[in-house]
C-alpha cells in the first residue's frame, strides 16, 4: 500500500502535457523525415520541392537531390529537435528537481522556435523568388506560373502551373510546440514561478 501511495505521489507530480509535448517533438522528427512540412509542385513533374527542418529535397524533371549545406542545417534540426524532446521528457518526470526548470527552459522553446523560423524562411524564399525571378510561386493554392525566358530554350515564355501547400507534419510540429508551451504555463503555475 505505502508503495501504492508513493506512485500515486509521483503521478501527480508528473508534467502530463510536457510527457505529451515530449513525446510527439520526437515524434515530429521521424514523421518529418518521410513527409515535408511544405511541397510545392511546378508543372506536372517539372520541379518538386519538399520543405522541412528536418529534410529538404528538390526535384527536377524527375530527378531527386539535395544541397550539402542544406542538408548539414537538416541535421543541426534533427539534433535539436532530439535535444529538446528527450530533455522535455526528462524534466517532465521530476518537475520538482532544482534542474527540472533549467531542462524546461531549454526544451519548450524549441519546437516553437523551429515553426516560426520555418514559415518565415518559406515566405520570404516565395517573396524573393517573386522579386528576382518575377515568378508568382504561391506559398499556399495554385497558380499560374510564367517561367522566364532564360530558363527556356529558344527564349520562350512558358505557363505551368505551381501548386504549393503546407503538409500535415507543418501541423504536428504546430501541436507539439503548443504542447510544450502549456507545459511552462503550467509549470509556472504549480510553482509559483
Amino acid at each position: 500500500m505505502k508503495n501504492l501511495k508513493h506512485l500515486g505521489s509521483h503521478l501527480s507530480k508528473i508534467n502530463w502535457f510536457g510527457v505529451v509535448g515530449g513525446i510527439l517533438t520526437l515524434v515530429v522528427i521521424i514523421v518529418s523525415l518521410y513527409n515535408p512540412w511544405w511541397r510545392l509542385t511546378i508543372g506536372a513533374d517539372i520541379v518538386k520541392i519538399n520543405v522541412s527542418p528536418m529534410n529538404t529535397n528538390f526535384g527536377l524533371l524527375g530527378a531527386h537531390f539535395t544541397i550539402p549545406l542544406i542538408s548539414a542545417l537538416n541535421i543541426g534540426s534533427i539534433l535539436t529537435f532530439l535535444c529538446s524532446g528527450i530533455i522535455m521528457l526528462i524534466y517532465s518526470m521530476a518537475p520538482t528537481k532544482p534542474y527540472a526548470k533549467d531542462l524546461l527552459d531549454f526544451a519548450w522553446k524549441k519546437p516553437l522556435y523551429s515553426v516560426i523560423t520555418s514559415t518565415l524562411c518559406l515566405s520570404l524564399i516565395v517573396l524573393v523568388a517573386h522579386a528576382i525571378f518575377d515568378m508568382a510561386i504561391p506559398l499556399v493554392g495554385t497558380a499560374t506560373v510564367i517561367l522566364p525566358e532564360q530558363f527556356t530554350t529558344e527564349d520562350v515564355g512558358v505557363i505551368v502551373k505551381a501548386t504549393a501547400a503546407f503538409q500535415w507534419p507543418l501541423y504536428l510540429a504546430i501541436t507539439a510546440a503548443i504542447l510544450c508551451i502549456i507545459a511552462r504555463i503550467y509549470h509556472k503555475k504549480q510553482h509559483n514561478i
